[in-house]
């Protein structure tokens, strides 16, 4: 039960399928255990991938599988349970075809959230994203174009409080599954990450702590960087130390400008967040104590 296995068979019915993730104590028997449980339901194993860490002896799965007859979740999560218990498993059972209800935030930097609303609609993101919500209203009529309600939240250090409470009453009326920080420049309290916690990403260059601040990229320039980079992460009262989820870089020199590199950073940005929204919304990520675990 160690690393590297990954099997994928046959194309995917998206009216029966299912993804069971686990991460329990490793030992003997726990694959065997799954694909007995399947076995009995008549499922089909679409794809497969595991991982054992040798060094917290945590085993973690990730099973995508489909039924010759479509059943009811919670039923399904119900038969499970047993095994779950058995094997003390941290696990959870999903529905292959339904997307995600996702809350993008995001201040005057819209270079995430285009890129976001562009893969939505154009099916390679499998999301729905169910709102907008922004502290200035520079996105509004983008919004608009895409027929997405937007939420305009102004915020002053006298209202972060109330504001904050505005976000948690959208989320829960809403019925969001995750809230994704597309450059939202304000940094939230520890009242607002503990109500989002393990559902909202946040992103950011990967310059700090070197260069904090305003304009990032220019004090970057400033010292001649030769490599550009991203992080995509969770969302923790830790700020910008959440447990990591995607990273890219791109080299740049000497003949480009600060604009150049600010345009390079925007662009790893935007693909790194895509990623990381689209590893969360397949359920590919398990959480490996401070780190984690993603089935690609």
């Amino acid at each position: 039960m160690k690393s590297g296995k990954h099997l994928t068979q046959h194309p995917i019915n998206m009216q029966k399928d299912y993804i069971l993730t686990v991460s329990c104590p490793d030992r003997t028997g726990i694959v065997h255990a799954i694909s007995g449980f399947l076995l009995e339901l008549n499922g089909n194993i679409l794809d497969s991938q595991q991982f054992g860490d040798e060094e917290t002896r945590q085993f973690f799965l990730r099973v995508h599988f489909s039924l010759e007859t479509a059943q009811d979740l919670d039923s399904l999560k119900q038969k499970f349970t047993p095994l779950g218990e058995q094997f003390n498993m941290n696990w959870n059972l999903y529905s292959a075809q339904q997307k995600a209800r996702i809350l993008i935030m995001v201040s005057k930097q819209g270079h995430c959230l285009n890129d976001l609303l562009f893969r939505a609609h154009h099916g390679s993101l499998p999301v729905d994203i169910v709102g907008i919500g922004s502290n200035h209203r520079d996105y509004e009529s983008l919004a608009a174009s895409y027929g997405i309600p937007f939420h305009y939240l102004p915020i002053t250090p006298e209202t972060k409080p109330a504001q904050e409470q505005q976000i948690i009453q959208l989320v829960e009326d809403l019925n969001v599954d995750l809230v994704v920080l597309a450059r939202y420049m304000q940094i939230l309290s520890d009242n607002l990450c503990q109500a989002l916690q393990g559902r909202a990403i946040n992103i950011h260059h990967s310059f700090l702590p070197s260069f904090k601040g305003a304009r990032p990229y220019h004090q970057a320039h400033a010292r001649g960087v030769k490599i550009i980079g991203a992080t995509a992460h969770y969302v923790t009262a830790d700020l910008d130390e959440g447990p990591i989820i995607e990273q890219d870089i791109q080299y740049v020199d000497h003949t480009m400008t600060a604009d150049d590199l600010a345009q390079v950073g925007s662009d790893t940005e935007s693909l790194v967040l895509s990623r990381a929204v689209k590893h969360h919304v397949e359920h590919r990520i398990l959480l490996n104590g401070h780190k984690t675990v993603i089935f690609k």
